[in-house]
């Protein structure tokens, strides 16, 4: 049993704020939460938080680790004046370049960042086209060993090998699938790691894809995960080869369900934004990558039923990417406020509880013990009315000090529970190996 005493419980959704209060944690889950509620257990350890915040869980709806060790890529990249050029320059030969032991590295790091961060749950879309069999087994030993929460799939894609890669991906996901219902059996539903079925994207799953994709999502049960309308260039050329706009297509395979998880939509068209939302799915927004590759904005935010926060690789700390979701909407004239984006950050637990048949995003009886502790000195009141605004304009992941994910302590104090030294060294002598193989590529 863990008890945390004498915090300042602050909920994203509805927002409050409670003070004084004690937080009784049995296993996997919260069992009490109130002024006192200590004085009726007994046993375990106490932690007196001394009015610290804490929240629930903190989301990342769409990362990609295996981009982990391409932070200061020295490895060769030709010019890429639009974004397919930048897809096919570095990110396909990144992945290329991939093996084994490189992917459980960057997967490792990626996890402690995130962790870092004040993230309790990472929802993870990879790729490796040399090493598709057995992957997803080594992302999830990554985060089990860092003690993060996650999601991941295969982003199945016929970019490289045709309908032969086509095959393998769907059969990892599908595999991966099986692993985690494994977990979830054996653990009683305490399992870490969940499964998706991924998809790269539209312009590189072609009909054989969808039709596949679509068999493996009624026979695990899990819903897609692909990035969609990223560019003008998805919407092109699904107009041009199937006549249809990007949803519509998936749609048309049943692939548009309540678990489906679509990535970006800069430019889809009202039409599938009616879908999405008639089919009670979710849209990932990442403002900071959308601005680093200059694919631009999407300007129908609020039209989204199930609006999600992402980074797409760029780090997990969500406190920073909620800064730039909201302050990228300003710039581009948008009427939404901090408390809008802070809702989206929040939305990511809704997908936690489709995937792990269970509760998250609330500190209450009942709920995953996942929980980002900060101590955050205010300046000025803070009150359930302007929690985003604390966030947008102030309170950062410098301010996380403690993160208990499914009832054990990750990080305490700023501290991982184990040396991280080594693992660093390993990563950077893989990073410098990933990018030595992207430039032995034709």
């Amino acid at each position: 049993m863990l008890i945390l005493k004498n915090a300042t419980v602050v909920e994203f959704q509805p927002a409050s704020i409670r003070e004084d209060v004690d937080i009784v944690i049995d296993g996997s889950k919260i069992v009490a939460v109130g002024e006192g509620a200590a004085a009726q257990y007994s046993g375990g350890r106490v932690i007196d938080m001394r009015g610290k915040l804490v929240t629930p869980g903190i989301v990342c709806s769409h990362n990609h680790f295996y981009s982990g060790l391409s932070r200061g890529m020295t490895a060769k990249i030709a010019p890429s004046p639009d974004f397919i050029s930048v897809l096919k320059n570095m990110w396909w030969r990144l992945d290329l370049a991939i093996d084994e032991e490189i992917l459980f590295y960057s997967g490792l790091v990626c996890s402690l960042e995130a962790i870092r961060c004040g993230t309790t749950a990472v929802i993870d879309h990879h790729a490796s086209p040399a090493f598709i069999k057995g992957s997803l087994a080594t992302l999830k030993r990554a985060f089990e060993q860092a003690g993060l929460r996650g999601i991941t799939c295969f982003e199945t894609t016929d970019r490289n090998q045709g309908l032969k890669e086509v095959e393998a991906g769907v059969q990892e996901n599908v595999e991966f699938a099986g692993l985690c219902d494994q977990d979830k059996q054996a653990t009683g539903n305490n399992h870490l790691v969940e499964a998706m079925i991924g998809g790269h994207a539209p312009v590189t799953m072609p009909e054989a894809a969808l039709r596949l994709m679509a068999d493996a999502v009624r026979a695990t049960g899990r819903g897609v995960h692909v990035h969609v309308a990223e560019d003008r260039y998805d919407v092109s050329h699904s107009h041009h080869i199937y006549g249809k706009d990007v949803i519509v297509r998936l749609n048309d395979y049943g692939l548009i369900n309540n678990k489906a998880l679509l990535v970006h939509g800069v430019y889809l068209s009202d039409q599938d934004v009616e879908i999405i939302n008639a089919a009670d799915a979710f849209l990932a927004h990442n403002a900071r990558s959308n601005m680093n590759n200059n694919v631009g904005y999407n300007p129908k935010l609020p039209l989204y039923k199930n609006l999600v926060l992402g980074t797409d690789g760029m780090g997990s700390d969500m406190w920073e990417e909620m800064k730039f979701a909201y302050f990228k909407h300003k710039d581009a004239a948008g009427p939404l406020w901090p408390d809008s984006f802070l809702k989206f950050l929040h939305n990511g637990n809704e997908i936690l509880n489709r995937y792990f048949a269970a509760d998250f995003g609330q500190v209450a009886p009942g709920y995953k013990a996942d929980l980002t502790v900060l101590d955050y000195q205010s300046p000025t009141p803070l009150v359930p009315g302007n929690i985003g605004g604390h966030i947008a304009f102030g309170l950062d992941s410098r301010d996380v000090t403690t993160v208990i994910i499914n009832g054990k302590i990750v990080l305490e104090d700023r501290q991982f529970p184990f040396d991280v030294s080594s693992i660093y060294s390993k990563a950077r002598k893989a990073a410098q190996r990933l990018w030595d193989n992207m430039d032995k590529l034709p």
